[in-house]
């Protein structure tokens, strides 16, 4: 597909006043031929809501909404990413920028509309985050019916997967050798703790997430994110997408990011709350990407990660790191500026 090559602040601009905005993460360039339409789908469901007079979170919830009913290439929604037990699970979060409010939801099962759920946590509840069958069961209780994320697709790759011995897989310092078995497995004896930072091929196919900002007229920020977490992850694993500062974060007097990769590591570095820190501060929001990219290379440099970033003034940027099979990233932006949504790419550091 060929992309178009944009100047992000050209479009962003420095306005003298905030200006709706609307942001969304796309998959990898390895990925993208099988999402098509899906992010003109997202982004202009997103931006119907904000036209109609629909909130900020609402835009949210309905972008990333729209991208689990569609599936988006398996990465976000019912039947992807089976666990190394098959089941698909999900993962969500939403925040209001405005009240610093989060709902949140994670190892989400029997469930399809994640960010929905996530949403009923912040009415509903004086909770942030909600886990597992308990979340399921909240679900319920708000009205989301249980429906099976098990699809054929999903039962072929967890199929796929047990007849290359469980490879890849998350395991490590275990018996039998991880690397040639699928178990089960038992802790080695007299293991020297070493971080092991490769990247491979597994991390850039194997993580994918809808990240969402939005930046409404009157400056009002909201984000949120929804994935089914890394492929033939342990079960109960919980990435980054559905922790506030990690997957997401808005702030309505500074701006929003979002962020996508392989969650083990990027968690760690709260880089949505981050980048936006630095936005506060007034560094540009390219700048602030990249700076928060640059942040995590020092400790994993060779981590699958791409962070999206907004400031309340309109202007927006992203930036991801630089690895063997990725070296561009893709986004969605809507603003009145534009006709109508366009996708835009950056080059890896």
């Amino acid at each position: 597909m060929k992309m178009l090559q944009v100047d992000l602040m050209s479009l962003g601009g420095d306005c003298s006043h905030p200006a709706a905005l609307l942001l969304h993460s796309l998959p990898t360039p390895l990925q993208l031929s099988s999402h098509t339409p899906g992010p003109l789908a997202i982004s202009s469901a997103a931006w119907r809501v904000l036209e109609s007079g629909g909130s900020e979170l609402d835009a949210v919830e309905r972008g990333c909404g729209q991208c689990e009913i569609d599936q988006c290439d398996g990465s976000v929604g019912y039947g992807g990413s089976p666990d190394e037990s098959g089941e698909t699970t999900l993962d969500a979060m939403i925040m209001d920028g405005n009240t610093m409010e989060v709902g949140a939801v994670a190892d989400l099962r029997r469930v399809k509309n994640a960010i929905g759920v996530a949403r009923k946590v912040i009415e509903y509840t004086k909770h942030t985050l909600l886990v597992g069958e308990s979340a399921s069961l909240f679900a319920v209780k708000m009205g989301f019916p249980y429906e099976d994320l098990t699809t054929q697709k999903s039962l072929s790759l967890y199929s796929e997967w047990l007849n290359q011995n469980c490879q890849p897989n998350y395991w490590k310092n275990v018996v039998p050798d991880s690397s040639k078995s699928c178990g089960p497995y038992k802790r080695r004896e007299g293991v020297t703790y070493r971080e092991e930072h490769t990247s491979s091929q597994r991390s850039v196919h194997n993580h994918d997430t809808i990240g969402m900002v939005v930046i409404g007229a009157s400056g009002t920020v909201a984000s949120g994110t929804s994935t089914n977490g890394a492929i033939h992850k342990l079960p109960g694993r919980v990435g980054d997408s559905p922790i506030a500062g990690a997957g997401s974060y808005a702030d309505s007097t500074a701006g929003g990011a979002a962020a996508t990769g392989d969650g083990d590591i990027m968690m760690r570095f709260l880089p949505s709350y981050q980048a936006v820190e630095y936005m506060r501060m007034g560094t540009d929001p390219t700048v602030a990407c990249q700076k928060v990219i640059s942040r995590i290379q020092k400790y994993a440099p060779k981590f699958f990660g791409a962070i999206i970033c907004a400031n309340t003034t309109g202007s927006y940027g992203a930036a991801c790191n630089k690895i063997p099979g990725f070296t561009q990233f893709h986004f969605m932006v809507s603003s009145p500026l534009l006709s109508r949504p366009t996708e835009q790419v950056v080059d890896c550091i």
